[in-house]
C-alpha cells in the first residue's frame, strides 16, 4: 500500500442552514416545477372545467365568461382572473414541455449531464417564452 491514499469524499446532505447558498441545477428546477406545476392544474380543475363549461355552452354564457376576464365577478377584479388564466398557461405549457423531454430523454437514452442541462434551459426559456406570447395575447 502506498502512503499517499486520498481519503475517500463523504457526501453529506445539506442543512436547512444551507439551503440559501445551495445552487439547483437546471435540471433539478425544472423536475420541482413540473411538479408544481402539475399539482397547479390538479387544484385549479374546476376553475378549468368552468371556463370550458362557460365559454362552449351558449352564447349568452360565452358573454358572462368574458364578462368575468373583464370586469371581474363580486368582488374580485377581472385581472384576478387573468392571472390565474396565465398561471395556467404557464403551467400546462411548462408541464407539457417538460414532458416531452422526459418522452425523449427516455426514447433515445440522452441521459447524459450536458444534456440534461441543455434541455432544462430549453424547456425553462421555451416554456416563458410561450407563456408570455400567450399572455400578451390575454391582456391585449
Amino acid at each position: 500500500m502506498s502512503d499517499t491514499l486520498k481519503p475517500r469524499p463523504t457526501h453529506r446532505n445539506i442543512h436547512v442552514s444551507q439551503i440559501v447558498k445551495y445552487r439547483l441545477p437546471p435540471a433539478g428546477i425544472v423536475s420541482i416545477l413540473h411538479r408544481v406545476s402539475g399539482v397547479g392544474m390538479f387544484l385549479l380543475m374546476p376553475f378549468i372545467i368552468w371556463m370550458f363549461d362557460a365559454s362552449v355552452t351558449s352564447e349568452i354564457s360565452y358573454a358572462s365568461f368574458t364578462s368575468v376576464f373583464a370586469y371581474g365577478a363580486g368582488p374580485f377584479p377581472g385581472v384576478l382572473f387573468k392571472l390565474i388564466a396565465l398561471g395556467l398557461i404557464w403551467a400546462f405549457l411548462h408541464h407539457f414541455i417538460a414532458g416531452l423531454r422526459h418522452l425523449w430523454m427516455d426514447m433515445t437514452h440522452a441521459v447524459t449531464k450536458e444534456f440534461g442541462h441543455s434541455s432544462a434551459l430549453a424547456t425553462l426559456s421555451l416554456s416563458v417564452v410561450l407563456t408570455v406570447l400567450l399572455g400578451a395575447k390575454l391582456f391585449f
